[in-house]
């Protein structure tokens, strides 16, 4: 590569270990995020990913621009031609010889090779290669695309775990990213058969995941995504392996936003299933508590209800169904000297509040709370689908036309389900169960914002996933808007971050503190199919890009 420029170390702007700037053409075209190579001693090379750039004259102030212009005119030729260049600072992230002390004065940069890219930002290294997108760097002649990998390892385990996406919701956003990724990983399983993967998506918007095993039928963009497909090594197809399971309704439309003939041909071939809530088992009855996920409980009174409904306290001895259940709760509301005399200790008043909160949940899904099963296999519990799930399957569950407090009870039962398989109370063979088991879930603030009650059910799962799951193989892939909304031991657990375009106020947030201003800025201006990533296998963070997805959706 030809020489751009060279090193500049002032008695003002003295080069450190960490960082360096230098001078260059003011018409050379460079942008954030681009590397550089510098020569430094022992024949070494050092690497600088461009964070700034400034230009700079001669001139000694506004005024002198402004005078040199005949006063103030614009049409005016400028007396004086001012001496400019550009002023670049640069973050240092690696040198080839391990030569770790600030780069000289007046040493020469330039612009670096695709194998010096790799080099610098520890690309070359990665192991266990999982595909993250891509980097475009330079302009013209010199452009360089390079494909980004993941160390699957520090992405689903067992070094390092669980993702966080945020950003402004649009057209291959934060979901599209996620599904990206998925994608990838589910590919890199099937070819090398090494640890087995499976997946469970919450669809919580409208019918944004519920024909991913289709392939997007737009000619235009799939031309587009295979250049892209082609760079990263992966297969053109649509996820394999997909179950799509529904809220049960008699006309199976009440609780989603699928067409009925498309559920009705999907339940025909065994490719979905329509789920139900029975009231059997003590496992039925501990699941109660997620109803309440959002309901401040300080002092664990919807706890000790809970629990004296388990212990088949009072009128809920033998109680087996969920219209005996809901009766049951309704005696309980009445006054005290009507009491049977179980569960004095818990006052009339919230017993009420209890009953009022449950039945408000039990009325807006009444049919998907029923009684039985029945006979033929199209209604499902999930926990006991979750209990069979096998490598490589993907189970899509819709949630996104119940109300909140049901869309929070269904996806903590499918956590709860994801937990107790890795724990082993399955019964099944390890080596039957997938090793890693991604859940996918947009929204997350709903479930995991700084807003949600310390005693949220909901809340504890997650921090137990977040903190615990990575040696058990659960993996969590979260998404939100704002991730400073986001509870910080959620976030802070999760080794891989990937920011979308957001707006001003965001960036100003505790989580931004450390990044470099021009790419807070750059982040209030991010491309739909751009991300900026972090992972503790990059020496820096990366503006990745990727395709639009290759699964049927609808904008």
């Amino acid at each position: 590569m030809d020489t751009i420029g060279k090193v500049i170390a002032t008695e003002k702007q003295p080069s450190t270990i960490e960082n360096f700037t230098f001078w260059t053409k003011k018409d050379l075209k460079l942008k954030p995020f681009d590397v550089v190579v510098v020569e430094h001693i022992n024949d070494s090379k050092t690497f600088g990913v461009i964070e700034e750039i400034s230009h700079m004259t001669d001139s000694p102030s506004a005024l002198a621009g402004f005078i040199s212009s005949d006063f103030g005119d614009t049409d005016s030729k400028s007396y004086t031609d001012r001496i400019g260049m550009n002023y670049v600072k640069c973050k240092v992230v690696g040198n080839d010889k391990d030569v770790y002390i600030p780069v000289q004065e007046g040493k020469k940069v330039y612009l670096a090779t695709a194998t010096e890219i790799k080099m610098a930002l520890g690309l070359d290294q990665v192991k266990n290669p999982i595909p993250a997108g891509y980097i475009k760097m330079y302009e013209g002649a010199n452009e360089q695309i390079l494909p980004v990998n993941f160390n699957s390892h520090f992405l689903i385990g067992p070094e390092g775990a669980h993702l966080n996406i945020s950003g402004i919701s649009g057209l291959a956003s934060k979901t599209s990213y996620a599904m990206f990724l998925m994608k990838a990983i589910q590919d890199a399983a099937i070819k090398e058969n090494k640890e087995s993967v499976a997946f469970v998506m919450m669809n919580v918007k409208g019918t944004d995941l519920l024909k991913i095993d289709e392939m997007n039928e737009r000619e235009n963009e799939l031309k587009e995504i295979k250049k892209v497909y082609d760079i990263l090594g992966m297969e053109m197809s649509a996820f394999k392996q997909v179950s799509y399971y529904y809220p049960y309704s008699k006309d199976f439309t009440s609780y989603t936003y699928e067409k009925q003939t498309t559920i009705q041909d999907r339940l025909q071939a065994q490719k979905a299933f329509q789920y139900k809530y029975l009231f059997e088992t003590d496992e039925d009855k501990e699941c109660l508590d997620l109803l309440f996920a959002n309901v401040d409980d300080p002092n664990d009174t919807i706890e000790s209800i809970i629990n004296f409904i388990i212990s088949n306290g009072g009128k809920f001895n033998g109680v087996g169904c969920w219209e005996d259940f809901r009766q049951a709760l309704l005696e309980q509301t009445q006054s005290q000297g009507k009491n049977t005399g179980a569960g004095k200790e818990i006052s009339v008043l919230s017993w009420r509040k209890f009953y009022r909160l449950f039945n408000k949940s039990f009325q807006k899904c009444r049919q998907m709370f029923t009684e039985q099963l029945g006979n033929d296999g199209k209604s499902v519990r999930l926990r006991d689908k979750i209990s069979q799930i096998k490598k490589n399957d993907i189970m899509v569950i819709d949630v996104a036309k119940l109300d909140e407090e049901s869309q929070g009870f269904v996806f903590g039962d499918v956590m709860r389900a994801v937990y107790n398989l890795k724990l082993g109370s399955s019964k099944r063979p390890d080596e039957d169960i997938p090793d890693r088991i991604v859940i996918f879930i947009d929204e997350l603030n709903k479930y995991a914002s700084n807003d949600v009650p310390k005693s949220s059910p909901i809340l504890r799962q997650l921090l137990d996933i977040t903190e615990r799951g990575r040696s058990l193989g659960i993996i969590l892939f979260g998404a939100e808007q704002f991730v400073s909304d986001i509870h910080k031991r959620v976030k802070g657990n999760c080794a891989t971050q990937a920011f979308g375009r957001t707006n001003a106020i965001e960036i100003t947030k505790e989580d931004f503190r450390f990044v470099p201003q021009v790419y807070k800025t750059m982040l209030t201006r991010q491309k739909q199919g751009e991300y900026i990533i972090q992972n503790p296998v990059f020496r820096s963070m990366l503006n990745v890009n990727f395709p639009l997805p290759i699964y049927k959706y609808y904008e």
